[in-house]
């Protein structure tokens, strides 16, 4: 895929490693990790929502994240973008690299993090006042792009990516509110495709939508894993067996489980793990 806009490196500091244990390895099969998170701990205030989380994340895969409310699973979504930077009295500890380059090194500029990881939250978020298109270029003019030809393209390709363009590409004036829940749902994976990250958080991005509208996001995930490393918090456990290659199982801040999804749901190591997903608490 060519580049249009440049993802620089991360710049981090040099410095020698933290004496930090190993992280449990993402389940047999692909390459070197997208994220290796190690020894994790976020505080807001003085509450600790995550406490020693240690794992990989494969590239070009899909990872659920899974467990009860109030488990930390969206924390941990957000910490992998710097979204708790946002967050008066966050704080966190530990090591989380990006293909090796420290996130929370001290010159790492949290901008540039939430470029490379793009980020679709729960409820579709356009942007009222701009049409389809706008929604889709802001992230690129936001970034210094000006070449109206290669805007066009790219948002083309963007929406053809989310599989919206046949549905919006004679409305692309219209305000983006106009559209259905869903294809808003879609437009704001467009508008995270446009600026070509490397990786995509969702934190429940089918939990609003209709049956029908919930398949069309789950078939475009599965679509998108061909080129993205896809990080996917969800309720929904049947959606976690269709869509994702390995599963991560939290429970009161902690990491309980992660393994290949099948074993996950069909041969768990942890009791909890398996009480979750057969429904017998959460």
């Amino acid at each position: 895929m060519t580049k249009g806009i440049q993802l620089p490196a991360l710049k981090s500091a040099p410095s020698a490693p933290a004496a930090i244990p190993p992280a449990a390895p993402a389940p047999a099969g692909g390459s070197a990790a997208t994220f290796d998170v190690r020894q994790l701990n976020v505080w807001f205030g003085s509450h600790q929502v995550l406490r020693g989380v240690s794992l990989e994340i494969r590239p070009k895969a899909v990872t659920a994240i899974i467990g009860p409310s109030g488990c930390g699973k969206s924390t941990f979504l957000r910490v992998l973008n710097r979204m708790h930077d946002l967050v008066p009295g966050a704080r966190v500890e530990g090591r989380i690299t990006l293909f090796g380059e420290d996130l929370y090194a001290r010159d790492v500029d949290a901008t540039l993090v939430r470029r490379r990881v793009g980020m679709v939250f729960q409820k579709s978020n356009p942007f009222p006042t701009m049409s389809v298109a706008e929604n889709v270029t802001v992230g690129l003019r936001l970034n210094g792009m000006r070449e109206k030809g290669l805007i066009q393209e790219r948002m083309e390709r963007s929406l053809r990516m989310a599989a919206l363009w046949e549905e919006v590409k004679d409305r692309l004036n219209a305000n983006a509110l106009s559209l259905s829940g869903g294809q808003q749902q879609r437009l704001c994976i467009a508008r995270a495709l446009a600026i070509e990250p490397e990786v995509l958080l969702m934190d429940e991005p089918a939990s609003a939508l209709d049956p029908l509208a919930t398949a069309k996001i789950e078939e475009l995930i599965l679509q998108l894993k061909q080129d993205y490393t896809i990080v996917i918090v969800t309720h929904n456990m049947q959606q976690a067996a269709r869509i994702s290659g390995q599963t991560a199982f939290f429970y009161l801040g902690e990491l309980v489980e992660f393994d290949q999804t099948i074993r996950i749901f069909t041969h768990p190591r942890q009791k909890q793990t398996e009480d979750y997903v057969t429904g017998r608490f959460g």
